[in-house]
């Protein structure tokens, strides 16, 4: 009998089963919603013109070689992460005073992941808090990397189709001290609602009174509004106004299209600069044991884009303009259903904002739309938006409508 005959089948990753479901489909018209990934008009993956550019230049530069990186990564990428996150020197008081650092992860799960453990095993700490709903992988992640127990703050208002601000804040309040709060930077997945400037400062608030432990998760700077300024603005509050000491978990997945390049990282902000050291010491070791030490491409090609003037506008226009596709397929999708009058308020389409959408579509509504129409998405209801195109957005309404009008 094998060693193995005990180990028990493990459930599928929805996202990834249906996504191979999709492209295994062999219907003549389908439509895949489901994974978190770029695509332009015509349905296609999309190098940036910038991370081509930025490629054949580090091809042709004889001085990179294939050497290991240190442990905790490319130093100038994580400094130019840091940077786009907080800000410069003169608007960051952290920066200024040297009470911030970065290490480079394997994207925003490495990075999760790597942070996970250092709150967990070297900070002491067994209670983190997500949003309710939150990304699938939160809860994944934080348990391997040894907290105990997982709670939820209310974050989704089925009846509003919108962010549930006073259940959040009745249970970030009750949250016992040193809880980790996963908080979502911008562009919240699933639901792609985000709190008010004003709402931010009344959380902030309530961590500070609380004595709790913000993490940010930030995927989607700059992917979100097309701003990365303005993506960042939450972060940049905590950090810079309200000098609260912070992780945040950066992924370049979606903002530089670099997916399969794994290009992340880990910013701390501090209160005592002193403690980096020690701190620095103890995330070296985490990683050595983990994954030795980051790899070099990726994070070389957002270093290079992020410290080069021309490279770093040409940027800010692609991601103004994938945000702003994805923007016209909201408008577009709302404005299809209102003109199908398909029953319900179909507003949230477009006050949502980022790759994904809460649609509010049921589990029966879901099945429906996957087995009569091959529209593909989450169980939840959530879609991608970039899965739509100007050549599928009247099938995948006129799906909808059909759905919500005969699975109730």
């Amino acid at each position: 009998m094998s060693r193995y005959a005990h180990v028990e089948k493990a459930p599928p990753i929805e996202v990834f089963e249906l996504n191979k479901a999709c492209i295994a489909d062999p219907a003549p018209k389908k439509a895949n919603l489901c994974i978190g990934v770029y695509r332009t008009e015509e349905g296609q993956p999309w190098v940036l013109p910038c991370v081509k550019e930025a490629e054949l230049s580090m091809a042709q530069n004889d001085a990179l070689n294939h050497e290991y990186l240190p442990v905790l990564g490319l130093e100038p990428f994580s400094n130019a992460a840091v940077s786009l996150l907080l800000g410069d020197v003169e608007t960051s008081p952290p920066l200024a005073e040297g009470r911030a650092f970065g290490v480079q992860t394997l994207s925003g799960t490495g990075a999760l992941r790597v942070v996970a453990e250092f709150l967990a095993r070297i900070l002491k700490y067994t209670t983190f808090y997500v949003s309710l709903p939150t990304w699938e992988n939160h809860r994944l992640v934080f348990f391997n990397a040894g907290f105990k127990t997982c709670m939820e703050y209310r974050y989704w208002d089925e009846q509003k189709r919108g962010l549930d601000f006073d259940g959040m804040i009745e249970d970030l309040k009750a949250a016992p001290p040193n809880s980790v709060i996963i908080l979502h930077a911008c562009a919240h997945n699933p639901t792609g609602c985000d709190p008010t400037k004003e709402q931010w400062k009344i959380i902030a608030d309530i961590v500070q009174e609380k004595q709790l432990f913000p993490l940010f998760d930030s995927a989607y700077q700059g992917f979100a509004t097309g701003d990365a300024e303005n993506d960042a603005w939450a972060v940049r509050y905590f950090a810079n106004e309200r000098n609260i000491e912070l992780i945040c978990c950066q992924s370049f997945a979606k903002n530089f299209g670099l997916y399969n390049e794994r290009v992340g990282n880990a910013t701390f902000v501090v209160s005592d600069p002193k403690v980096m050291v020690e701190m620095k010491s103890q995330l070296t070791l985490i990683v050595r044991g983990m994954y030795s030490n980051p790899p070099n491409h990726g994070a070389r090609i957002v270093c290079t884009i992020l410290n080069d003037s021309a490279l770093r506008e040409n940027w800010k226009e692609c991601i103004k303009s994938m945000s702003k596709r994805i923007i016209d397929m909201r408008l577009g999708l709302r404005e299809r259903l209102e003109r199908l009058k398909t029953p319900g308020d179909w507003s949230h389409i477009t006050t949502q904002i980022g790759m994904f959408s809460y649609t509010g579509l049921n589990r029966d509504q879901v099945d429906y739309l996957i087995s009569k129409h091959h529209v593909y998405l989450l169980k939840s209801g959530r879609i991608n938006m970039c899965g739509l195109n100007p050549s599928n957005l009247d099938f995948v309404a006129g799906a909808f409508d059909d759905a919500v009008r005969n699975v109730k």
